[in-house]
C-alpha cells in the first residue's frame, strides 16, 4: 500500500493545483483521477467553450467589416474545423497539466477513487478501474475534488441527438438553424451567444424573471437589450413542459403567465444548473455532511471528518475554476501548517465570456441595499472612452457601488469588450480592502478601456470627468 502525505481524488483545476502547491511544500502528495486531468474546465468546460467563442467573435467581426473600411465577399465557416481547433486547446492543456504533475513529482492513479475506512490514523483510498481495485492509497490527508455535472430534469433530460448538455453542445456536426436554450446562467448565455453568431436562430428561456439573474440587474437588463439587438428571443418567467422529440426535431410546450405556446427547434441546450458528484465516494460511514448535493466545509476545505476536505465544485457554489484553485491552495497550506485567509465568496470574481462579456465581484445594488449599507453608485458608460470608441466597442457600461459611510468598495460590475480581463483591478482593490480613496488616486494607461474603472469610481465620488 503505497502512502502519502495527502491523497487528492480529482485531477480538476482545484486539485491538480492543490496538488501542485503541496509538491511546493514539501508534501508527498498523489492524485487519483477517473478520467482527464484538467477536469470538466479544461476538457468540457471553461476552455474549449472560449476556443469556440473565439470563433465566433472572428466570425461576427468578419460580418461588420464595413465600419473600418473592409469588404469581403463569400465568407464562410467549417465547423468541423472550429470544433477540432477547440478540442485541440483542450488536449493541449491537459497535456501540459500531466507534465506540471510529473516535473512537480506528483504520483497520478487512473481510476475512480473512494475512501474506504481507516488505518493506524490514515485514511484508505480504493482507486478502481472498470469495478475491479487496482490498488489502495494510505494518506493522512484526503482533499475531495469530484466536481459537479449538469443537473437533469424530467422531461428535459439530455444526451440525445437533438437535446444536448454542454458536452454536445461543444461538439455539433452543423450549427443548427433553429435551437432553444433553457437557461440563462453564465452557460446557456454563453452558447447562445456562440451559436447567435454563428448565424442560428436562437431563443433563449428562463424561469427566472431576467436573464443573468445572479448579476446586478441594470446590468442584467443591459445584457437582454444587447442580446436582443443580436437578434436573440428572449423569454423569462416561463415554465417549460416535457420536450418532445420528432425526428430530427424537438418541441417544447412553454407557459408564460397563463399563457401556452409550443416552439419547435432543431436543437435544445439545457443549461439548468448543476449537481455535486457526491456518491461512490464512501462518504456514508463518514461524518461528512452534505446539503443539496454539495459536500459542506468550513472557510478552509474541512469538513465534518477529521482531515477529509473538499474544494471546487463539490463544495458548493460559487462553480467557479478559480474558486477551486484557490480553495484548493488554501487547504493544502492549513495541512502544512501555513496561516491562509479564509476564502471570502465576495472578492471571488464571475465572468460570462457572451458577446458583449459580463463581469462582476461583490454585491449588487439590489443585495447592498438588503444589507442596511448607504450607497454610493458610479455609472460609466463606454461610450465616452476613447479606446471603445477606436474599437467600435462603445456599447458598455462599468457600475461601482461603495459604502457611503466608510468607502468601502461593495462591489462592482461591468458589461461590454474586455470587461473579462478588467474585473480583476476591482478583485484586488476588495481584497486589499482598498477605499474609495486610493481608487481616486490611482492613474490608469490611456488610452485604454480600463479608464472607464476610474471614472466609475469618480462618477460615485462627485462626478465622472469625460461624461
Amino acid at each position: 500500500m503505497d502512502k502519502f502525505d495527502i491523497v487528492i481524488i480529482g485531477g480538476g483545476p482545484g486539485g491538480y493545483v492543490a496538488a501542485l502547491r503541496a509538491a511546493q511544500l514539501k508534501l508527498k502528495v498523489a492524485v487519483v483521477e477517473e478520467t482527464h486531468l484538467g477536469g470538466i474546465c479544461l476538457n468540457w468546460g471553461c476552455i474549449p467553450t472560449k476556443a469556440l467563442l473565439r470563433a465566433s467573435e472572428i466570425h461576427h467581426q468578419l460580418h461588420n467589416l464595413a465600419g473600418f473600411g473592409f469588404s469581403a465577399d463569400n465568407i464562410q465557416f467549417d465547423i468541423k474545423k472550429i470544433v477540432e481547433r477547440s478540442r485541440s486547446v483542450s488536449r493541449q492543456l491537459s497535456k501540459g497539466v500531466a507534465h506540471l504533475l510529473k516535473k512537480a513529482k506528483v504520483t497520478v492513479y487512473e481510476g475512480r477513487g473512494a475512501l474506504d475506512g481507516q488505518k493506524a490514523g490514515d485514511h484508505i483510498v480504493a482507486v478502481t478501474q472498470q469495478g475491479k481495485v487496482t490498488g489502495q492509497l494510505a494518506a493522512r490527508h484526503v482533499i475531495l475534488a469530484t466536481g459537479a455535472r449538469a443537473r437533469q430534469l424530467p422531461g428535459l433530460e439530455t444526451g440525445s441527438k437533438t437535446i444536448w448538455s454542454y458536452r454536445e453542445a461543444l461538439v455539433p456536426d452543423a450549427v443548427p438553424k433553429r435551437l432553444l436554450v433553457i437557461g440563462t446562467g453564465a452557460i446557456g448565455v454563453e452558447f447562445a451567444s456562440f451559436y447567435r453568431q454563428m448565424g442560428a436562430e436562437v431563443t433563449l428561456i428562463d424561469v427566472a424573471s431576467r436573464i443573468l439573474p445572479v448579476e446586478d440587474e441594470e446590468i442584467s437588463a443591459l445584457a437582454e437589450k444587447a442580446f436582443t439587438k443580436q437578434g436573440i428571443k428572449i423569454i423569462t418567467s416561463a415554465q417549460v413542459g416535457a420536450l418532445k422529440q420528432q425526428g430530427d426535431h424537438v418541441t417544447a410546450h412553454i407557459e408564460v403567465k397563463g399563457q401556452a405556446t409550443d416552439i419547435t427547434v432543431d436543437r435544445v441546450i439545457v443549461a439548468v444548473g448543476i449537481v455535486g458528484n457526491v456518491e461512490n465516494l464512501g462518504l456514508e460511514k463518514t461524518k461528512v455532511q452534505i446539503e443539496k448535493t454539495h459536500i459542506v466545509t468550513d472557510g478552509f476545505g474541512r469538513t465534518a471528518e477529521e482531515n477529509i476536505w473538499a474544494i471546487g465544485d463539490v463544495a458548493g457554489a460559487p462553480w467557479l475554476a478559480h474558486k477551486a484553485s484557490h480553495e484548493g491552495i488554501i487547504a493544502v497550506e492549513k495541512i502544512a501548517g501555513l496561516h491562509p485567509e479564509k476564502l471570502h465568496p465576495l472578492n471571488i470574481p464571475g465572468c460570462t465570456f457572451s458577446y458583449p462579456q459580463i463581469a462582476s465581484v461583490g454585491l449588487t445594488e439590489a443585495k447592498a441595499k438588503e444589507a442596511g449599507r448607504t450607497l454610493k453608485v458610479g455609472r460609466f458608460p463606454f461610450i465616452g472612452n476613447g479606446k471603445a470608441l477606436a474599437m467600435g466597442e462603445t456599447e458598455g457600461l462599468v457600475k461601482t457601488i461603495f459604502d457611503a459611510e466608510t468607502g468601502e468598495l461593495l462591489g462592482a460590475h461591468m458589461i461590454g469588450a474586455e470587461v473579462s480581463e478588467m474585473i480583476q483591478g476591482y478583485v484586488i482593490a476588495k481584497t486589499g480592502e482598498l477605499t474609495e480613496a486610493e481608487l481616486k488616486e490611482t492613474v490608469f494607461p490611456h488610452p485604454t478601456i480600463s479608464e472607464s474603472m476610474h471614472e466609475a469610481v469618480l462618477a460615485a465620488w462627485g462626478g465622472a470627468l469625460h461624461f
